[in-house]
């Protein structure tokens, strides 16, 4: 078995207190892993976590922990999201491959907030005595071409998981695309009827039906006529809304402008004065590109400062149960 190495399993964060009711932060464990273990983690991996649990005796009010969604159309997205953004990169340096950085990675945001906020306000661990310092973790980039190639006209745009495209000028002044809106942006529809079949399929009755074969096993009664009927016109469209599907005129993947939006729900507690200890627990899981979006929403006045504390699942990644986000 491949030896263990070495890395920081639990990592602890400090919250600072809020200015109003409602406080939300992100972390990205693969910043984080970076910092503590001083090598470099690509974000496009999906992390396992063991457990989370927050800490205060002063804290009483919902606590809620989201994440990418843990879908194949996430996964997808994301999956053709690189691959573009690689491309781009690739034959841009063709001739010039000397050039690449040696960290070059494919880093986005979670959401609309955690692009308008910017990876500089994102909680970084602390140690007993210390808050780790941030290095260098820059957002990639689609550069878009538009219009003619002389003089140049180009987009430069950022990369949010989920929700709605161009949400706005975030954190350095550049507007965003979403993975999944640009992913189901390229993709085909689904039939509006399946099987879409012809008018004439339930005409098997009469003295001249247009649906012979069926009459030729027509025992005298109107039962094919009306099975046939309930065929063509009973679950013949898919069982989720889809563009141009009779209602809806835009896209409705899951996680993206209209459907689900935003990022998934991974766990809700509550925590009042008469919580044990003043630590409340949150269950594990899998953290696509290690994005975690924390929100506390306190029931009377700010928030207070809490302490978070992240364990992680030992493993065969540089000491680290995950998977690349190409295998998710």
């Amino acid at each position: 078995m491949k030896k263990i190495e070495p890395a920081v399993q639990t990592l602890t964060f400090r919250i600072p207190e809020g200015t109003a009711g409602l406080e939300k932060q992100f972390i990205d464990l693969s910043q984080c892993a970076s910092l503590v273990n001083r090598r470099f983690y690509r974000q496009g991996i999906n992390w396992a976590v063991s457990s989370m649990k927050l800490i205060s005796t002063d804290f009483s009010g919902s606590l809620t922990v989201s994440k990418l969604p843990e879908t194949w159309i996430m996964s997808n997205s994301w999956e053709k999201g690189f691959r573009n953004w690689q491309r781009m990169n690739n034959e841009a340096l063709e001739e010039a491959d000397s050039i690449r950085p040696r960290f070059l990675d494919f880093k986005i945001y979670a959401n609309q907030e955690h692009h308008a906020a910017g990876f500089g306000a994102n909680l970084l661990p602390i140690s007993y005595s210390g808050v780790a310092v941030a290095g260098e973790w820059e957002p990639s980039k689609y550069v878009i071409p538009r219009g003619p190639v002389s003089p140049g006209n180009v987009l430069e745009r950022e990369v949010i998981a989920t929700g709605a495209s161009y949400p706005g000028a975030g954190a350095t002044g550049l507007d965003a695309v979403s993975l999944i809106e640009g992913y189901a942006a390229s993709r085909g529809l689904p039939n509006i009827e399946d099987p879409n079949a012809p008018a004439d399929a339930a005409d098997a009755i009469g003295s001249v039906p247009e649906n012979w074969m069926s009459a030729l096993f027509n025992d005298g009664t109107a039962q094919t006529e009306n099975v046939i009927l309930d065929m063509t016109t009973e679950n013949n469209i898919a069982p989720y809304p889809f563009e141009n599907d009779g209602v809806n005129v835009d896209t409705m993947y899951p996680n993206g402008a209209n459907q689900l939006t935003g990022l998934q729900v991974h766990d809700l507690e509550l925590q009042t004065a008469t919580t044990i200890g003043g630590i409340t627990r949150f269950k594990g899981g899998t953290f696509p590109c290690g994005l975690i979006c924390l929100e506390l929403s306190a029931t009377a006045g700010v928030v207070p400062e809490v302490l978070l504390q992240i364990d992680l699942v030992p493993g065969n990644h540089r000491g680290y149960l995950c998977e690349p986000m190409t295998e998710m």
